[in-house]
Parts: structure tokens; sequence; C-alpha cells
């Protein structure tokens, strides 16, 4: 009787041993699955919250009250000079002056009219600076068109994108580590690779506006009118021009002969039309 008593304990010690482990094991699944959904939860599209909830985040208006102006400047200037080249000299010079460059170079000449187009990169704080020098020079303004935009609120939209989805990252990292099945594993690891391509592209897009604000673009043309000159076009010497008649004579009739032995078909038609046509004649005098 002892026996079987001690049996029947070894057996419930196993059981309960048994359940234990088995909701040990599925609390920690529930617990990485609830981990993943809430971090689902949260990755909500800027847009999308803010129909939600149309009141911005604490740390977006800090950053909107802090941040600085971010200011995009361009234009295109148009110059008639009378001296091309020194006007294109001193545009060099001021170039290095304010610490600028050549984003593309091209010149243009023709009868009437030989001109340089430059596209300039120029720091923005110098930007101003550099417009008036341009203007205090020799020549007319033919026309000048200046523009500023204001994409601050873009720029601090992509970097609070940029730092969400960062920690959202983070998190997805953590659970990787966490996480007790293939199928989570999977799911996790998609998720962090579409994150680290949108991460990706929005820090190529904040580059991209940061260049522009820290580098204005100036579209300049300068242009200088030319004296018309006849210029008759040259022609050969007789004896080179009696070569070529005669040349393409030859070949003229070779091309020719060459046609009307392509033909034949047509001229044996119309031998055999021309003779039914003959011999029908004779036939009629009689």
């Amino acid at each position: 009787m002892n026996r079987i008593l001690k049996n029947m304990r070894k057996i419930l010690s196993i059981l309960t041993l048994t359940i234990l482990i088995t909701s040990c094991n599925q609390k920690q699944t529930n617990q990485a699955a609830y981990a993943l959904a809430d971090v689902e939860e949260e990755m909500i599209p800027i847009t999308r919250q803010s129909e939600v909830a149309p009141a911005a985040p604490i740390d977006y208006i800090d950053k909107q009250e802090v941040i600085k102006k971010k200011i995009i400047k361009d234009g295109r200037i148009g110059l008639r000079v009378s001296e091309l080249e020194n006007t294109k000299l001193r545009i060099e010079t001021l170039i290095n002056i304010h610490g600028g460059y050549y984003a593309n170079e091209s010149f243009n000449k023709t009868d009437w009219e030989s001109s340089f187009n430059l596209i300039i990169r120029v720091p923005s704080v110098n930007f101003e600076k550099f417009i008036s020098g341009i203007e205090k020079g020799d020549g007319e303004i033919l026309y000048k068109d200046i523009q500023a935009r204001d994409v601050t609120d873009q720029f601090i939209d992509l970097e609070t994108r940029l730092e969400n989805k960062r920690n959202y990252l983070s998190r997805y990292k953590d659970l990787l580590k966490r996480a007790n099945s293939v199928k989570e594993i999977l799911e996790i690891e998609e998720k962090i690779r579409g994150l680290e391509e949108e991460i990706e592209s929005t820090t190529g897009r904040l580059k991209y506006f940061s260049d522009l604000v820290e580098y204005s673009t100036l579209d300049l043309s300068i242009s200088k009118q030319n004296d018309f000159e006849y210029n008759p076009a040259k022609r050969d010497r007789f004896s080179e021009r009696f070569k070529q008649s005669l040349s393409k004579g030859w070949f003229g009739f070779v091309d020719f002969s060459l046609f009307l032995i392509k033909i034949w078909p047509f001229w044996l038609i119309a031998s055999l039309i021309f003779y039914i046509w003959r011999k029908h004649k004779r036939r009629n005098n009689k």
C-alpha cells in the first residue's frame, strides 16, 4: 500500500512540473506576441495619427519652436555685356570670394550673339552679397527672378518621422532577441527590413533638403551681341568640281543602265504587246 502511495505521489509531481513548464513557455510566447502587437499599433503613420489626434505631440512642438528656419533660395539672372570674357572673369572672382562653385558651365556662339550659361552654387549666407556683386558690375540686366521657399515644416516632419522609425527599429531588434518561434523571427525580421529601407529613404531626403538649404542656386546667363559678318560658303576649285562632275555623271549613267536592266520583265511585256498590236493592224489593212 505504501509503495502504491509513493508511486502516485511521483506521478502527481511529474504532472505538476510538466504543467508549470508548459504554462511558462506559453506565457513567454504570449508576451512576445503582445509586445509585437503593441509595436505594430504604435507604427501608425504620422498622417493617420493627425487624423485620430489633431493635437501635435509635445516633442514636435518643442522642435518647431527651437529649430532654425530652413529657407531654400534660388534664382535666375540674365546679363547683356560689352566685354564677355572680362565679365566672366569677374564672376569667377565673386564665386571664389563667396565660397561658391560652378555646377554647370556652357558656351554658345552664333553670328549674332555669344553667351555663357552658368549654374552657380553659393552658400546661402552669401547669396544676397553675391547677387549684389553681380548687379554692381557693367552690363544690362535683361531679367531677374529670385525666390525663397520656407521648408521648415517639411524638415521638422522628416526629422520626426526618422526619429520615430529609429525608435521602432530598436524595439523590434529587442523583440527579435526574445522571439521563441521561427514564425515570430521571420515576421520581426521582415518588419526590421522595411523600417531600415524607410530610414534610408528619409535620411536621403533630409540630406537633399539640407544641401538645398545650405547652398543656393543661381542660373546666370551672360550674353554679348556680335557684329554681323558675312561668311560665304567655301567652294572647291574648278578642277576639283570638274572631276566630281565627271565622276557623278559616270555613276549616274551606270545607275540608269542598271535600272533599265532591272525592269527587263516590263520590256518583255511591252514587246509582246507591240507585236500583237502590229499584227492586228496588218490584218485590218489587208
